[in-house]
């Protein structure tokens, strides 16, 4: 198993969500990308769009596939990660850093507590088939 940074929550989609202040950035697990394959494409909404937990807010397109993003948690996009435009390869390359994709100000901060911890998305993972 790989090591999941302790200090992110985790979604059974696989997205990952770190507090930053009053702010939550949002990006896809090293398992994800290990999924995807090679990145190629990343669609992500505007700022000012709102976002629903558990709800699409963009897509992702790698050699293997086309993959939908759902938000971990409900609020309004502050900032897209503009570089992964020119470089979809940040999400394979630093998944963690620089191909981060979103950074919101989220609707309810305590919904970033019902996530999994990095122990929790580890042994879920444990659960699926791969």
């Amino acid at each position: 198993m790989a090591n999941y940074p302790a200090d992110l929550r985790f979604t059974k989609d696989h997205e990952w969500a770190r507090r930053e202040g009053d702010n939550v950035r949002i990006g896809i697990t090293s398992f994800a990308v290990d999924q995807l394959g090679d990145v190629t494409l990343v669609d992500l909404p505007a700022t000012g769009t709102q976002l629903t937990a558990a709800k699409h807010f963009g897509d992702i397109e790698s050699v293997k596939a086309v993959s939908e993003l759902f938000a971990p948690l409900g609020g309004e996009v502050l900032e897209s990660n503009a570089a992964l435009a020119d470089h979809p390869e940040l999400v394979n390359e630093s998944p963690y850093d620089k191909g981060w994709m979103l950074l919101i100000r989220p609707k309810s901060p305590t919904e970033l507590d019902k996530l999994f911890d990095a122990a929790a998305y580890e042994a879920f993972l444990g659960t699926l088939d791969h």
